[in-house]
């Protein structure tokens, strides 16, 4: 455990290290975030933040190569190799997006590419799990088109839920901490060599999200753009898909159909955020015969700032969501029997009656609204967003441009589609 709390130090550290060096490149090569109508940010703000993030994944992995007990997961497995690879391939997809934006379908393309690097790298599902409680061995001819839809399908996700300051590397890293758990957790309760593939990625992706939240908590200096945003979907991906292939998991919960599905059901509810609101967006967007990648300004974090709360408030309630869910079904997952379960599912039924109770347009489909028809009830209030002056180009980390004093910090996130 001491080693894993090492690599997420040094994860973190290098991040936070280089992000003010990736904030200066992106303004000299105007990498920038242009102010769109979805947008809740005023001003240009800088993007490739995942080029500081994937620094701190690289070193984090570096590091553990070189320690006694995690060395082992980069001689004995292939996973760090894979997710170094694929993962540099699709953050450099991202920085090119952030600095000439592609279109969906290309985009599209590189995922699928990059998800199939991976796959063919190692990273790969590798057991299902029947409701009888019975593991099914998957073929290569199952097992590789499924692992790469589910990484597409997780890089989006992330990529929709990167939309405030602060919003998706907080919920990724609480993401990535419940899944770590989960996989030491598996680890421990099967007695086997508690270094795994799974709770490696975890703590590099946990480490490099934390490192990169100061510069980008609400007012942000650095967005980590979609070189951030996707490069941590594929990695949770990653992490997701290599614990899958740890163990047996009926041996997990037992034999009954009921606690053998928790361990299924825990990598779903550690990302249960990003992948509600990629399927309110879907269905949202498909409802009003649009295209699932058009963009709009209807997700969940939009919905929280128009129903009246402030900036950091709807961050929060994000990132708290993001660890009732994920936390929460580690913790269902440590019981054998369906007592946990039910206190778990109780506490999510009461926690979304009072939320939707208080704020009943949070998940609404469009309906008539007192702004626009956007879906809000109460009248569309941007406290914390600020009429500044633009952004000089000339402008360093913290710096000030030539002849003028330093601008104000940027208000609002980058944008996911």
């Amino acid at each position: 455990m001491r080693e894993y709390a090492l690599v997420f130090v040094i994860s973190a550290a290098v991040t936070f290290l280089v992000t003010p060096l990736a904030r200066r490149f992106a303004v000299r090569v105007r990498a920038m975030s242009e102010v769109r109508d979805r947008d809740v940010h005023s001003i240009p703000t800088p993007r490739l933040g995942g080029i500081a993030m994937y620094a701190g994944v690289v070193a984090g992995m570096l590091v553990a190569s070189q320690l006694p007990f995690l060395s082992a997961v980069a001689r004995d497995y292939g996973e760090p190799r894979a997710v170094l690879v694929a993962g540099g391939l699709i953050c450099m997809l991202g920085a090119i997006d952030d600095r000439w934006p592609l279109d969906a379908l290309t985009k599209l393309a590189g995922q699928v590419a990059c998800a199939g690097v991976m796959v063919l790298l190692g990273v790969q599902l590798s057991f299902a799990l029947l409701p009888s409680g019975n593991t099914l061995s998957l073929t290569a001819e199952t097992a590789i088109p499924l692992t790469i839809f589910v990484a597409v399908v997780l890089v989006n996700a992330v990529n929709m839920v990167d939309g405030l300051d602060g919003l998706a590397a907080g919920v990724c890293a609480v993401a990535a901490l419940a899944g770590f758990a989960y996989a030491y957790h598996l680890a421990v309760s099967n007695q086997i060599y508690r270094a795994t593939p799974a709770a490696l990625i975890a703590v590099v992706t946990a480490g490099a999200c934390v490192g990169f939240l100061p510069h980008n908590f609400y007012p942000a200096r650095v967005f980590m753009g979609d070189s951030g945003s996707m490069m941590i979907g594929l990695l949770l991906a990653a992490s997701m898909t290599s614990v899958t292939g740890e163990v047996s998991y009926g041996g997990v919960a037992g034999t009954s159909a009921l606690p053998s599905l928790i361990p299924l059901a825990v990598p779903l509810a550690v990302l249960a955020v990003p992948f509600l609101d990629l399927l309110l967006a879907v269905l949202r967007r498909t409802r009003r015969g649009s295209s699932p990648f058009s963009p709009d300004k209807q997700h969940l974090h939009h919905r929280l700032l128009e129903i009246g709360n402030s900036h950091r408030k709807a961050v929060l309630f994000m990132w708290f969501w993001a660890a009732l869910f994920g936390f929460g079904g580690v913790v269902a997952s440590l019981s054998t029997g369906p007592g946990a379960v039910l206190c778990v599912v109780a506490a999510v039924v009461v926690c979304s009656a009072l939320l939707l109770i208080r704020q009943p347009a949070l998940v609404g489909f469009g309906g008539a609204a007192s702004n626009g028809g956007r879906g809000g009830t109460a009248p569309d209030r941007r406290p914390d967003v600020m009429t500044v002056a633009p952004l000089a180009p000339h402008d360093g980390y913290g710096g000030a441009p030539a002849g003028g004093e330093a601008p104000p910090p940027t208000a609002g996130g980058s944008g996911g589609l």
